[in-house]
Order: C-alpha cells, then sequence, then structure tokens
C-alpha cells in the first residue's frame, strides 16, 4: 500500500488582525491622552507661554512615546500587567535560596 502525501492546511493571518493598535507611530491611548492634555494647558491657560509649554510638551512627549513602541509596541500592556501581579512576585529567586 502506499501511503498517500497529506498537505497541511494552510491559514493566513492577515498583518492587519495582528498589528498593534498605534496612532503617529505610538500606543493610540497614550498618545490621545497627551494631546487631550497639551490642550487643556493651551485653552486654559490662554497665553503664549502656556501654548509653546503645551506644544513643546506634546512634541517631547510623544517622541519619547514614539521611541517606546518602537522598542515593544506592547510596552504600555506589559507594564500595567507587570504592576498588576507585582505583590506575587517572590523577593528571593528561589525558595532554597539562602539569606
Amino acid at each position: 500500500m502506499a501511503v498517500e502525501a497529506t498537505t497541511l492546511q494552510r491559514n493566513s493571518i492577515h498583518r492587519a488582525l495582528s498589528r498593534p493598535n498605534l496612532l503617529m507611530g505610538a500606543d493610540r491611548e497614550l498618545v490621545l491622552i497627551t494631546g487631550l492634555a497639551a490642550i487643556i494647558l493651551i485653552f486654559v491657560v490662554l497665553t503664549i507661554y502656556s501654548a509653546l509649554f503645551g506644544a513643546t510638551l506634546w512634541i517631547v512627549i510623544v517622541a519619547a512615546l514614539r521611541m517606546m513602541a518602537k522598542a515593544d509596541p506592547l510596552m504600555r500592556r506589559v507594564y500595567i500587567r507587570h504592576m498588576a501581579y507585582r505583590p506575587s512576585y517572590r523577593a528571593t529567586p528561589s525558595p532554597w535560596r539562602r539569606y
């Protein structure tokens, strides 16, 4: 009896389903919160200094967020999960470690 060659079923994973949700190259929620804070700063204080400070703050923070997203697009979620599990981390690497 001849063994029939079986082919595996191939399913393609579309790129749009696995890409992180970014805005301007950074995490979407953080960019929107930063923009909201800058706009509130500019339009509540209503001076030229607050406008310059708000625009500078926006540019600097978005640049930092882009660098963060370039390193790991899901870094915010990883950090939030890390903080949630922080109480369960042991202070020592092993229960058998000598103090």
